[in-house]
């Protein structure tokens, strides 16, 4: 009970539940191997970029060494009673903490001692050392005094595999189990140490670091768009303030020279670090990657206020840090935007406007990429590239299944419809829109004698069997000749020369398709033969004229036709034929201006029409189709008894009320001589047979030969005489055939 009720559901939704699970692991399975890694790198820069600006930092002051200052040193490094001579300047305005980002682990004379001097009288006074070895750096030590002190940090940076600095050290792992704080951290820690702010395990995770009010989430290795990063030591993703125009700064020459103001740095963090370009203290980072210009990069000492800066937001104003999803909410998100890709796809399939599934796919995409900038200054870096290819993947996977689904559909509908009704009603503007154009059009329209008689002798199933022989057999031939099917009515078969493509040989294709049709049913009766079904005859009517082509119906159904006075006279002239013949207009025979071979000629005057028509029968055409009908040398065999017949005269589908009794004379396999009865034959009323007529016969024979009930159908071909008729069987059952072969064999 509940599949019953869950599989309508399933198959409603089939399109998003094939994409979704498939386009979700695909893009899991990409973003694990660290592909995407980049991209969402890149897609982190340019949130950093569009941020808002933060408010300068006053509690840092960075007092910057660039090209000018080092043009007035006269050398560098800077001597050690010049560094001196600073490190009392900034020390006289009573700063909280002073960060030296200059090496210092060598004497630079003049002027050692009193530099030494310096470092040991100046507790606040914070040196750097380099750590790590990598294939273009070596480590560097500390100043010895200041190590002795205790008063280093770590200036080490992780680089990203593209080079950029999106990370920072709090605490670094030494040998011996011993760890180092960052320079960053120490002086942070010196700033708020003024204000009871001392360092302690979180209370929500003993392993993170709490300070004040803020709380420092350990970098792991796949946190946002990382994959397998390097996440040794203790380490955080840096919240960059911006770029050094964020924070108060000074050059070195200034504070030489004492021009700056005299309480600029107090109760502050001052670091001193190089900014020129010759020095080589430069790093890219998140800031490099604005596309409109030159990639710029940020000295060493600018980063390090902008760690600093965010222990000492976070500790004091509550500023957020940046916060990644754990994995199987990621995992989540992805699932979550495939999902709505496909379904915004899938919703709209059967929307015929497909510019609005364009811009409903673009407002999602970005409300994708806008949520999760808007989660980023909330504190949350989400990865976008991952559930951006989910979203446009499941997108483009249930659009393709859509048009692999049209697609199957085109070719079912291929079976109803040719390729170039098709063509015209998908591929052309106008194609679903009702009305027609007038055009000159061939119509061809065939059907099988006797074939009402058939289907009652037979059962449903075998029915169906002849029919979709016949009808496959005969399409080919129409489909080989360039016609259009229009429609099956039955066992006939209507077909359009000349809609909905124009050409012109149009009249020509229809007869060189009517001949091949007939020499077909040679090879449809060979099969029915061989499964003990009746033989088939067919007969064919074709005209030519003007017609309007179009779509016709109503809105919510409609059909590609042809409607006309001309199309009623095809199928006209097709009533008044017989199994095996092909009869045209003369608009047709005019139309077509080829050889035929003509095997007759009459005027007829069809219900409907108003002047007579004149009508060929065509057994052959010539030029480059070359196609003729066997000739027809039945002989008429005089039996040596007449046979009696009851016989009624069809109007359309319809016999007449009056019975009429007549002898046949003459038999052949498909034709016979029907004489009248005279009035000695207690006739009621003498009658004129009309050329073409349709007869439903009973044969009236001795009760030892087998034909029962059965009844024939016959039409009126030729007239003999006043009396006689040559008439060609339409439907024989087989007792009858079996009777009246075994009249020809006794005469």
């Amino acid at each position: 009970m509940m599949w019953a009720k869950l599989k309508p559901q399933i198959w409603q939704w089939r399109g998003v539940l094939m994409a979704v699970p498939n386009v979700t692991v695909l893009t899991i399975a990409l973003r694990l191997t660290g592909l995407l890694q980049l991209l969402e790198l890149a897609m982190l820069d340019q949130f950093f970029l569009l941020r808002p600006p933060e408010p300068i930092e006053t509690r840092i002051v960075i007092v910057e060494i660039n090209e000018a200052d080092i043009r007035k040193q006269g050398q560098w490094p800077m001597s050690d009673a010049a560094l001196a001579s600073v490190l009392e300047k900034i020390k006289q305005q009573q700063p909280r903490a002073i960060g030296l980002d200059l090496y210092r682990d060598l004497p630079v004379n003049p002027g050692h001692q009193a530099l030494v001097k310096v470092f040991e009288s100046t507790p606040n006074l914070i040196g750097v050392q380099k750590i790590s070895d990598t294939f273009d750096s070596s480590s560097v030590d500390a100043s010895p005094i200041l190590k002795a002190r205790h008063q280093i940090g770590a200036n080490d940076l992780p680089l990203d595999g593209d080079g950029k600095i999106r990370r920072g050290l709090l605490y670094l792992n030494l040998k011996n189990d011993e760890i180092l704080e960052s320079f960053g951290l120490k002086l942070a820690l010196l700033y708020l140490k003024a204000q009871g702010i001392t360092e302690k395990p979180a209370a929500n995770n003993p392993n993170y670091l709490q300070l004040g009010r803020g709380v420092f989430p350990t970098f792991e290795a796949n946190d946002g768009g990382y994959v397998r990063a390097d996440a040794g030591s203790y380490q955080v993703i840096l919240n960059y303030r911006g770029r050094i125009q964020q924070f108060t700064k000074v050059s070195l020459t200034k504070v030489q020279q004492n021009s700056i103001p005299p309480d600029l740095m107090r109760g502050k963090v001052v670091l001193i670090g190089a900014t020129a370009e010759s020095l080589k203290d430069l790093f890219y980072t998140p800031y490099s990657s604005n596309v409109l210009t030159d990639p710029e990069r940020m000295a060493g000492v600018t980063i390090h206020a902008n760690l600093t800066s965010q222990i000492l937001s976070a500790a004091i104003d509550g500023r957020q840090q940046i916060k990644t999803l754990s994995e199987p909410l990621e995992w989540l998100a992805i699932l979550s935007w495939s999902i709505i890709g496909a379904s915004l796809c899938w919703l709209q399939r059967h929307n015929s406007n497909q510019k609005m599934m364009v811009v409903s796919v673009f407002l999602a995409g970005g409300g994708l990429v806008g949520g999760s900038f808007l989660a980023f200054l909330a504190g949350w870096w989400i990865p976008v590239v991952p559930s951006i290819l989910a979203f446009a993947g499941s997108a483009i996977a249930v659009t393709q299944y859509i048009a692999q689904s049209a697609a199957q559909m085109r070719k079912t509908i291929g079976r109803y419809l040719t390729d170039e009704v098709l063509s015209n009603i998908l591929e052309t503007s106008s194609g679903f829109k009702l009305g027609g154009e007038r055009r000159k059009v061939t119509v061809l329209v065939s059907d099988l004698r006797g074939f009402s008689a058939i289907s009652e002798q037979l059962p449903p199933e075998k029915v169906v069997t002849i029919l979709n022989l016949y009808l496959g057999a005969m399409t080919e031939v129409i489909n080989q000749y360039k016609g259009t099917i229009n429609e099956f009515m039955g066992d006939g078969i209507f077909v359009m020369f000349g809609a909905p493509i124009n050409r012109q040989d149009d009249s020509q294709r229809a007869i060189a398709c009517a001949m091949a049709m007939q020499l077909a049913m040679q090879q449809v009766n060979e099969k029915n033969q061989q499964m003990n079904l009746p033989i088939l005859e067919m007969g064919i009517g074709i005209n030519t004229g003007e017609v309007v082509a179009g779509n016709i119906g109503s809105q919510k159904r409609a059909q590609y036709t042809v409607i006309g006075s001309h199309v009623n006279l095809a199928a006209r002239i097709e009533s008044y034929s017989v199994g095996g013949q092909i009869l045209i207009s003369e608009n047709t025979s005019k139309d077509a201006n080829i050889d035929l071979k003509i095997a007759g000629k009459q005027q007829i005057e069809p219900k409907g029409i108003k002047d007579p028509v004149t009508i060929y029968e065509i057994c052959g055409i010539g030029g480059k189709y070359n196609l003729f009908l066997p000739q027809d040398d039945e002989v008429l065999i005089s039996l040596n008894q007449e046979v009696s017949v009851e016989y009624t005269v069809l109007q359309g589908k319809h016999a007449e009320g009056t019975v009429f009794r007549g002898e046949l004379i003459s038999l052949s396999e498909k034709r016979a001589q029907l004489r009248r009865c005279p009035a000695s034959c207690h006739q009621t009323s003498l009658h004129s047979l009309e050329l073409l007529s349709n007869l439903k016969l009973k044969l009236l024979i001795e009760p030892e030969l087998p034909i029962g009930e059965e009844i024939l159908y016959a039409k009126v071909i030729k007239k003999v005489d006043e009396s006689i008729f040559l008439i060609r069987f339409t439907a024989i059952p087989p007792k009858a055939i079996a009777a009246l072969n075994a009249l020809r064999q006794t005469a």
